[in-house]
């Protein structure tokens, strides 16, 4: 009886049910719609296309550029007269120049003749690019700077032996790998179409520019 009685009459919901089977509050957001106009008037996102192709240098230019470097390494050969007696094979390394330079040294004032066609015909030629004359600058202050200790040679004399003398030498030495490693530095730059920048030289070649 008592278990008809619990079937008949259901028990009562407690408070912790009605809690449970209340639904949910429903929350609404206020979405504000943005008008078609709006977003068709939107700029549309650029894509920038970065070109890093850089522009060739012509041939001529560089042809032009390579050879003005001679100049400094035509003058700068008689440093080298001590490293050559020492060491043979520096010797043998220059030895494809040495006509060049033996027919550079027959002709009298070549040196100055070959200075002044540089700095007149080529850095103050303005129908010539700026990489030619940048070059050409570069060579005539590097030249110039190479003539200075020979200068400075003749003021105060030189040593035939001693302290003085071996000064003078490591000197000559230490001048001619510096003519030399800026020569083939240009020399290398040119060949690629780059614009070498020699140090103590390149500062004052571009304010002369």
């Amino acid at each position: 009886m008592a278990t008809l009685a619990l079937l008949r009459f259901p028990p009562r919901p407690t408070r912790f049910d009605r809690v449970r089977a209340s639904p949910p509050p429903a929350i609404h957001l206020a979405l504000r719609s943005m008008p078609a106009a709006t977003i068709l008037s939107l700029p549309a996102r650029r894509s920038v296309t970065v070109s890093m192709a850089r522009t060739a240098v012509p041939a001529t230019d560089r042809l032009v550029s390579a050879l003005a470097y001679f100049l400094p390494l035509l003058d700068s050969l008689h440093y080298g007269r001590f490293l050559f007696a020492r060491v043979p094979a520096a010797a043998a390394a220059v030895a494809p120049i040495l006509p060049v330079a033996a027919a550079y040294r027959s002709v009298p004032y070549a040196a100055f003749v070959a200075f002044f066609a540089l700095y007149l015909g080529v850095v103050r030629n303005p129908n010539l690019s700026h990489y030619v004359r940048f070059n050409a600058m570069q060579a005539v202050v590097l030249d110039v700077l190479l003539a200075l200790p020979a200068l400075l040679q003749r003021v105060f004399g030189t040593p035939s032996r001693g302290v003085g003398f071996r000064i003078m030498e490591m000197g000559y030495h230490a001048i001619f790998a510096f003519s030399v490693a800026c020569f083939l530095y240009a020399l290398l730059s040119c060949v690629l179409g780059r614009t070498p920048h020699l140090p103590l030289v390149a500062a004052a070649a571009d304010r002369q520019l």
